[in-house]
């Protein structure tokens, strides 16, 4: 059986945010509607509007794999069922929410150290946002726009 968006999402976020509260959840959500919604570059090609697309883009999130580096994946959005507060935060996000602060931001990532680089990814197509939690957030500049 395929989930629905709604289903997919708010198991992205448990898998890629759950531990980072409210906040970091929202910003996460955001970052992958900011991606369905965005005007121009790669995420409008490969992802054109649809938030499947979006999750299941190569290489993007780690969640929505099973197999990293020739390894099972022992985190996926299968292995968790999500929560009421997941659901909630992907209900948020789908009717058009965004958290404020990760504005609109294409990226993020936990650089498990303190403090978040100027840019990222890391041939200058993000530059940094915002911090949440443990997560950095980045926004796309012209080089992103751009890409094809």
């Amino acid at each position: 059986m395929a989930y629905s968006v709604r289903e997919l999402l708010a198991r992205l976020i448990k898998c890629e945010a759950g531990g980072e509260g409210e906040n970091g959840m929202k910003g996460v959500a955001s970052v992958i509607m900011n991606r369905v919604n965005v005007a121009a570059g790669e995420y409008l090609r490969t992802g054109q509007g649809d938030v499947r697309k979006v999750i299941f883009q190569a290489g993007q999130f780690d969640c929505a794999t099973s197999v990293l580096s020739g390894v099972a994946n022992p985190q996926t959005i299968w292995a968790s069922p999500p929560e009421q507060i997941h659901y909630d935060i992907a209900d948020w996000a789908i009717a058009g929410n965004r958290l404020y602060t990760v504005g609109e931001s294409l990226w993020y990532f936990n650089p498990f150290l303190p403090g978040c680089p100027n840019e990222f990814p890391f041939n200058g197509s993000g530059t940094f946002q915002v911090s949440v939690v443990n997560h950095c957030f980045y926004n796309p500049t012209a080089l992103y726009y751009k890409t094809r």
